[in-house]
């Protein structure tokens, strides 16, 4: 009898065993005829033969259109940085990055939650910077072709041009009531990356100085292929004079390359220190930046303030998140004030095709050390200052060629005058307060500590003796 039990529990296990193992074969069969590549390719074929026979016009139907319009289409649903690119528009971007077009000097990208045509920022120096384009401007128009269903490639492709040619976009922006009307001249884009305080490159004279605190400045406006030999000049200059502490600008910085991004941060973090690192679908698409570089844990003893903002982009946002991370680890001594970063994190790969065409493709996406992701979250601030809309023009205007004296409005010049860079503020405040602290005798730095614990109980007190009247 107990014989018979349990066999029958043996065989209600091997039954219920092959039941389960039916059901999962059965879903996935079905699983795999809805993603079957047969049936979907029939189905794209016989579309595209019906198009062929009874669409109106013939001439719009040839094989090479359907098929280039079909591949532009199903690249275009991934993200808005990948793109298919036929023969002549693969020759178009080698033109582009040989130097032989011109351009507005702004960066833009497709925000995902909108899908809109939006300034991630204009780089300085540039025709876009001087005709008062700013970051966060949403472009609706291009010499007055609507953008709404316009994909990144088709609206780099009409701002672009040969220098001296201009184009009108058409923006919007929250301050505005209505759409403007912006007519740029095209340029060859060539800027200064690495500035002072009051705007000035290595180059001239007198540049790079120290305020009264011996806090130095300076300010990244976009990394090319300079960036990081001039931040180190700039770095030696700032230390010569006594240099305590610096305050590395990175707002409005829209990125550049990756490789003077990583050189950058090897300045401020020690050798084999993790940078960053891409991660893909591939094994070969994972890759591992550590600090090896020439300049490598050279200026570690500085005490740093990162600004940053939501026109902070790509490779500064690597920079960011790489000293942020390193001074939660210990091996930095930084700390990011103002606000989140734009959150442009992916890598794209330029991959050829037969007959002359390319594909580019998002392969991977950038991971800080402590492998938070930087694409469409961005790097959150250690410490959130906002500027208002007066302080952002202030800046702006500042930061033009010929500053707030470029402007014909005088009251408007006096207005923005008063108005307090924030960020900068508070950084300087921060700085302040550390080398204060750092450079007092032991004791009193215990006295300090003793009087901020007395601090913190007090409102405990005052609290606890009001609350009867509170009933």
């Amino acid at each position: 009898m107990k014989n018979r039990f349990l066999y029958g529990i043996l065989v209600a296990a091997l039954s219920f065993n092959l039941l389960a193992g039916f059901q999962i074969y059965v879903y996935s069969a079905d699983a795999a005829d809805a993603d079957n590549p047969e049936t979907s390719l029939a189905m794209f074929t016989q579309v595209m033969e019906m198009i062929r026979q009874d669409y109106v016009d013939s001439e719009k139907v040839s094989y090479e259109k359907l098929i280039n319009a079909a591949l532009r289409g199903m690249v275009s649903t991934l993200d808005p940085h990948s793109e298919f690119m036929d023969p002549s528009k693969f020759n178009e971007l080698r033109d582009d990055t040989e130097g032989r077009f011109g351009g507005l000097g702004i960066v833009v990208s497709m925000k995902a939650r909108d899908n809109v045509l939006t300034v991630v920022a204009p780089m300085e120096d540039t025709p876009g910077y001087r005709a008062g384009i700013l970051a966060g401007d949403k472009i609706i128009r291009i010499d007055g072709q609507s953008t709404e269903d316009f994909s990144l490639s088709d609206a780099v492709t009409l701002l672009r041009g040969l220098p001296g040619t201009e184009v009108t976009i058409t923006i919007m922006r929250d301050t505005l009531e209505e759409p403007k009307d912006i007519t740029v001249e095209r340029a060859r884009i060539e800027v200064t990356t690495v500035k002072d305080i009051n705007g000035r490159s290595i180059s001239a004279d007198k540049s790079f100085p120290l305020d009264e605190d011996k806090i130095g400045y300076v300010r990244i406006t976009q990394f090319g292929e300079k960036t990081d030999a001039d931040l180190d000049v700039a770095l030696e200059r700032l230390k010569k004079q006594g240099m305590k502490s610096l305050v590395l600008d990175l707002r409005s910085n829209p990125g550049g390359l990756l490789d003077q991004a990583v050189a950058v941060c090897e300045n401020f973090i020690p050798r084999d220190d993790l940078i960053l690192t891409t991660e893909g679908r591939r094994p070969s698409q994972v890759s591992r930046y550590l600090s090896r570089g020439s300049n490598n844990g050279k200026h570690t003893d500085i005490k740093i303030a990162i600004l940053v903002n939501g026109g902070s982009a790509s490779a500064s946002e690597i920079v960011a998140g790489c000293l942020q991370d390193a001074t939660a680890e210990g091996s930095c001594d930084a700390i990011v004030v103002g606000e989140t970063t734009f959150g442009k994190g992916s890598v794209q790969s330029i991959l050829p095709l037969e007959g002359g065409g390319a594909l580019r493709l998002t392969t991977a996406k950038y991971y800080t050390p402590s492998h938070k992701v930087i694409h469409e979250k961005g790097i959150e601030p250690d410490i959130e200052v906002a500027l208002t809309r007066e302080q952002s023009e202030a800046l702006f205007w500042k930061r033009q060629t010929g500053g707030l004296n470029s402007l014909d409005d005088e009251a408007m010049r006096d207005r923005l005058a008063k108005a307090k860079d924030a960020q900068l503020e508070r950084a300087k405040d921060m700085l302040k307060g550390i080398s204060l602290l750092l450079n007092r005798e032991p004791e009193e730095t215990e006295n300090i500590a003793v009087k901020t614990d007395v601090l913190e109980t007090a409102p405990k007190k005052e609290e606890a003796a009001s609350a009867p009247d509170q009933q």
